[in-house]
C-alpha cells in the first residue's frame, strides 16, 4: 500500500462520514437549531477522528456499520467541544473552519444548544433500535462518554482555562492535553478497534498509539498556532499567545516542540510494531505520520 492508496481510501472513507452526518444531523430541530447543528459540524474540518476509527476498525477487521456510526459519533462530540469552546465565555474565538464561529453566526443562546443537542445526538447515533448489538452500544458509548467528560475532554478544558497565565511545566502540561485532547483521539482508535475483535495485547497497543498520536496531534498545534496564518489554519492564528495560555511551544521552545512531536510519532509507529497488525494497520500509520506533517 501506498500513500496514493491512501488518499483514495481516505476520500471514500470521508465521503461514506459527510453522507451519514448529512443524514442524521437534522435539518428541522425547533426554531433553527437544526440549522446552527448543522452550520456547526457539516462542511469542514479535517475528520481525524473519524478517520481513526475507521481506520481502527478495519485493523481489526471489524463491523464497518459499527464503525460509521462511532466515527460519525465521535466528530459530533468534537463539532460540539468546538462550538462550546469558541464562546465568548471560553476562548471568544470568532473564526473557526474557514468561516464565522457558531456563536458569532447564530448567537450564543442558540450556540450553546446547538452543542448541548450536538452531544446528545452522538450517543443517539450510537444507539439505534436495531442493526448494533446492545453491548456493542453500551461498549462504544462507555468509551466516548469517558473520553468527554470529566476524566477527559471537559476536565482538561477546565485545567485549560484555570491555567491562563500561568506557568506550567512539561509534565502538567501534558497531563492537561492528554485529557483536553488526546483523550478523544485515543478514544476513536479504541472505539474503531472496539468495533472488531482483538486480544489485550492489540488493545494495550492501539491505546498506546492513540496515546502517542492524541499529545503528538496537540504538540504540532501549538507550533501551527505561532509558524502560521489565520487564513492557513482555517481559525485565529496566535491566539494561545494573545491568551496568555501556557502551549509546547512557549514551555519547550518552538525547536524542541517540533523534536517531541517527531518523537511521539516514532512511539506511534512502535506501538503499532508491538501491535502485531502488520499490514492491516497501515492505514494507522500513515494518519500518525500526517499528525506530524500536517500545515493546518
Amino acid at each position: 500500500m501506498t500513500r496514493t492508496d491512501y488518499e483514495g481510501w481516505a476520500a471514500s472513507q470521508l465521503a461514506a462520514v459527510e453522507s451519514a452526518l448529512e443524514s442524521w444531523v437534522p435539518d428541522d430541530a425547533p426554531a433553527g437549531l437544526g440549522l446552527a447543528m448543522r452550520y456547526g459540524v457539516l462542511d469542514g474540518g479535517k475528520r481525524l477522528r473519524p478517520l481513526l476509527v475507521l481506520a481502527s476498525c478495519e485493523a481489526v477487521h471489524g463491523d464497518g456499520a459499527a464503525a460509521l456510526r462511532a466515527a460519525v459519533a465521535v466528530e459530533l462530540i468534537h463539532a460540539y467541544s468546538l462550538v462550546h469552546d469558541d464562546m465568548p465565555c471560553m476562548d471568544n474565538d470568532m473564526l473557526r473552519r474557514g468561516k464565522p464561529t457558531v456563536h458569532v453566526q447564530y448567537g450564543q443562546a442558540q450556540a450553546m444548544l446547538a452543542g448541548d443537542a450536538m452531544q446528545a445526538l452522538a450517543f443517539e447515533v450510537l444507539t439505534p433500535a436495531s442493526a448494533m448489538a446492545p453491548a456493542l452500544q453500551a461498549r462504544l458509548a462507555g468509551l466516548l462518554a469517558r473520553a468527554a467528560g470529566h476524566a477527559g475532554m471537559a476536565g482538561g478544558q477546565a485545567i485549560d482555562l484555570a491555567s491562563i497565565g500561568r506557568r506550567l511545566d512539561e509534565a502538567e502540561l501534558r497531563e492537561m492535553h492528554r485529557l483536553k485532547t488526546g483523550a478523544l483521539l485515543q478514544a476513536s482508535v479504541r472505539m474503531g478497534a472496539a468495533c472488531g475483535a482483538c486480544s489485550p495485547a492489540v488493545w494495550d497497543a492501539l491505546g498506546d498509539y492513540g496515546a502517542a498520536i492524541g499529545l503528538a496531534f496537540q504538540v504540532v498545534d501549538d507550533i501551527l498556532d505561532v509558524t502560521q496564518a489565520s487564513e492557513t489554519l482555517g481559525k485565529t492564528a496566535g491566539k494561545d499567545h494573545q491568551h496568555n495560555k501556557p502551549t509546547y511551544v512557549s514551555v519547550l521552545g518552538l525547536d524542541a516542540a517540533r523534536e517531541h512531536a517527531r518523537a511521539l510519532c516514532a512511539d506511534a509507529h512502535r506501538a503499532l510494531a508491538r501491535s502485531g497488525l502488520g499490514a492491516d494497520a497501515e492505514w494507522l500509520a500513515v494518519l500518525a505520520d500526517k499528525i506530524v506533517e500536517r500545515d493546518n
